[in-house]
């Protein structure tokens, strides 16, 4: 909750100095906070059942609105290709997390298959990073059954995501060899190369503050020239960075190591953490270079999914409860006697 608060609090502090608009990350961190919560209370309440609806509603709301929220419609891979990435994700690891949790092999099968249809839905969508993100999931679940230790995979996690966002600041700082750089550029198309150099340019000239939350596209050169534009940088790290300063880039890190660390403490089985700390690393690598944080239905996925793998679940009620044995307050006379004084 503190740093939640913090996310908060910060938006609102950068957005008055700097005249900006918070609305975006106060509704991403409420968002975010009432996925937690209702995971918690789901994962408690029904350990297999609420993670296999999740599973369910991110499938279908996936395929039967791909485009996630309103805004213009963008040709990839500037469109919501990232948010429809992020939530077949979120919804594959659900899946596995309920396939780990069920006793039941015939349930259990169900489940592996419907984490397996929807990597089938990422590609029948036409998102490639749908595909490869998914995939990333179901080989992660596979390896969590057999890992030892949660603790080094979660490490494991958190460098990978830390290597992706290094890499993309590299990016945008062109500071990859010329091969390297030229066969980055052309998978993300220099639009998106741009918007980042020009977050990280804002970055460097504001890095105490900011620009101010939602102001990147009336600043952004790139953005201005393209049309038609959403007004984002998309990447969550570099949007952060360009419109809060260093403050907001490190609260938005805090988050991710505070689900982790979460993860880490959680009670459910080794398994299910590890599937879920993978889904939402696959999570952070598509908010690295796209704008799925951007979408209230990623960020309600993310806080779900975390809250369900970190949920206690209710224990069983005994089956018939020991006699309570009950001790009678002895009278007057034993009070005397055990006193050593004779009873009236």
């Amino acid at each position: 909750m503190g740093v939640l608060a913090g996310c908060a609090v910060w938006s609102l502090v950068t957005a008055a100095v700097h005249d900006g608009r918070p609305e975006g990350v106060l509704l991403a961190v409420l968002a975010l906070a009432a996925g937690y919560a209702a995971g918690r209370i789901l994962g408690a309440l029904m350990p297999v059942a609420a993670p296999c609806a999740g599973a369910l509603a991110g499938l279908v709301l996936a395929v039967a609105l791909p485009r996630l929220g309103p805004g213009p419609e963008i040709v990839g891979p500037l469109g919501h290709a990232g948010a429809t990435a992020a939530v077949l994700a979120l919804s594959a690891g659900a899946a596995c997390c309920a396939a780990w949790t069920t006793p039941v092999a015939a349930l259990r099968l169900a489940l592996w298959l419907l984490a397996g249809s929807v990597v089938v839905a990422g590609a029948l969508l036409g998102s490639t990073a749908a595909v490869v993100a998914c995939c990333a999931v179901l080989l992660c679940s596979l390896v969590a059954g057999r890992a030892p230790r949660r603790g080094p995979v979660l490490a494991g996690l958190a460098v990978v995501a830390v290597l992706v966002t290094v890499l993309t600041w590299a990016v945008a700082g062109n500071a990859l060899p010329g091969g390297l750089a030229g066969a980055v550029r052309d998978r993300l198309t220099s639009q998106r190369v741009g918007l980042w150099r020009d977050a990280l340019g804002m970055a460097r000239r504001a890095s105490g503050l900011g620009v101010g939350p939602g102001r990147f596209g009336e600043l952004s050169e790139t953005a201005a020239r393209s049309t038609p534009s959403d007004g984002k940088p998309h990447s969550a790290p570099l949007q952060l960075a360009a419109e809060q300063g260093v403050v907001g880039v490190l609260l938005l890190a805090a988050v991710f190591c505070w689900v982790l660390f979460a993860l880490w403490r959680a009670p459910r089985p080794t398994p299910v953490v590890l599937t879920a700390g993978g889904a939402l690393t696959a999570l952070a690598l598509v908010a690295s270079t796209g704008n799925a944080l951007s979408f209230t239905t990623v960020t309600v996925g993310a806080g779900l999914l975390a809250g369900l793998a970190t949920a206690r679940p209710l224990a069983e009620a005994p089956a018939a409860s020991e006699p309570a044995r009950v001790t009678e307050a002895p009278s007057r006379c034993e009070r005397d006697l055990h006193g050593g004084r004779p009873a009236s």
